[in-house]
């Protein structure tokens, strides 16, 4: 099932249909808010709402119902439509150790509200040119998340203002076991974006939280990772109300 609201999520075609009846709440800085579901992803109809940025030897594949990542040397897969506003998103991913090339259980990330400057009304002008190498995205005006970056030794939440600069906070840069990864071990990630609130979750603990004094408030969502095997599935966006 794929839901698109207008003024929600921009489905770059123009096309949207009717709004989910589907509501629930979200507490934001002990505040509630009542959610609605604009978009849902189980990955059941193949990857007509992705655009894969993958260095070479890599796959990305629907599999049993789930997107599968399977990584060589850098991967981004972004959603098409563009999100706009005050937004959760939601979905499980799945980091898998059973002997692969590429089981290496690193690299959670992701990327959300983003835009490319010098395309602003396209992300996928410059979709080849970046080819899934990490460092052509620096350019990019994003929130970025890493989990389990460095072989799994960091985790690290950052803002980029579209120019190449990546300022890291130190409240911002975690080292704790407790931050990093496990294999084999299903996690449910929720980002909420609101009013200049940006917090990351993972099973309700929260990893990151900042406030931005200049929001990005639209843009394009991407998971990342670099040599990793992982599997995502109900991949969810909710309005803030």
């Amino acid at each position: 099932m794929k839901l698109y609201t207008a003024g929600i999520l921009v489905v770059l075609m123009g096309v949207f249909t009717s709004c989910s009846s589907k509501k629930s709440t979200v507490l934001i800085k002990e505040s509630t808010y009542v959610t609605q579901l604009v978009y849902e992803e189980n990955f059941d109809n193949g990857l007509d709402d992705w655009q894969v940025e993958q260095m070479p030897e890599g796959t990305v594949k629907i599999i049993n119902d789930k997107l599968e990542i399977n990584d060589v040397s850098g991967c981004t897969v972004w959603l098409k439509p563009k999100l706009k506003g005050s937004i959760v998103i939601e979905y499980d991913v799945f980091l898998i150790k059973d002997g692969g090339a590429n089981d290496r259980v690193s690299d959670l990330n992701c990327f959300w509200m983003a835009t490319d400057l010098e395309n602003p009304k396209n992300l996928f002008e410059n979709s080849e040119k970046r080819g899934g190498k990490f460092s052509n995205y620096d350019t990019l005006q994003l929130y970025y998340m890493g989990v389990g970056g460095n072989d799994n030794s960091t985790t690290r939440f950052r803002r980029y203002v579209g120019n190449g600069e990546r300022p890291l906070l130190r409240e911002h840069d975690l080292k704790d076991a407790q931050y990093m990864l496990e294999p084999n071990v299903n996690y449910h990630i929720k980002i909420v974006a609101h009013q200049g609130i940006i917090e990351y979750y993972r099973d309700n603990q929260l990893f990151a939280e900042f406030y931005d004094k200049d929001p990005h408030t639209s843009g394009h969502f991407g998971f990342r990772t670099v040599k990793n095997h992982m599997t995502v599935d109900n991949f969810k966006i909710y309005s803030i109300k």
